[in-house]
């Protein structure tokens, strides 16, 4: 099964999360929203709600797949949240794939996920990729072993795309994108 764990902290970013949220559903990946606090209802930049499906407390590590929003606020309380750097490298260890967009993929880096991989992240937050170790590649969605990272709310749609393909494969992500006019 291809189970998608999403996860939600105070000021993510709105258009990141729900675009990977709806392309992950349409091509029927169950995707489930966790939140890395005990509220269920987040808050994201621009003041949009969303309800968390559980907390990561409760929240069991079946999932194939673990997929970080950004937001400035959101990925500050990510890289705060010792607990998601822990299950982040449990995941990856266990070699199952991560994905982070915009500035998401900092957690990656403080997690210490990122040591000699390609990585992509928001306009000035490469910094704290680096210092990780990572090789910057300026493309909108880069692809190095089990980790996939893009640069912000404009890649959305092509960073959800390329989950839907390493999940389902590249028809059906070929299939959404047009049907979406995305290509």
């Amino acid at each position: 099964m291809n189970q998608v764990d999403l996860f939600l902290a105070t000021g993510f970013e709105e258009i990141e999360l729900v675009t990977v949220l709806d392309i992950l559903r349409r091509a029927d990946i169950s995707t489930r929203l966790i939140s890395i606090d005990s509220k269920l209802a987040v808050t994201g930049a621009h003041q949009i709600t969303i309800k968390a499906d559980l907390a990561m407390s409760s929240a069991d590590h079946h999932a194939h797949m673990l997929v970080l929003p950004g937001g400035g606020p959101g990925t500050q309380a990510m890289l705060a949240c010792t607990d998601l750097h822990l299950r982040l490298q449990q995941h990856l260890a266990a070699g199952k794939p991560i994905a982070a967009i915009c500035a998401a993929p900092m957690v990656l880096a403080k997690a210490n996920l990122l040591k000699g991989m390609n990585a992509i992240c928001y306009p000035g937050c490469e910094a704290a990729l680096l210092e990780a170790g990572a090789n910057i590649v300026m493309e909108s969605v880069v692809v190095d072993g089990l980790i996939t990272t893009s640069r912000g709310p404009g890649t959305a749609a092509a960073f959800a795309f390329e989950l839907v393909r390493q999940l389902k494969g590249d028809a059906l992500s070929q299939q959404l994108s047009k049907e979406m006019l995305f290509s």
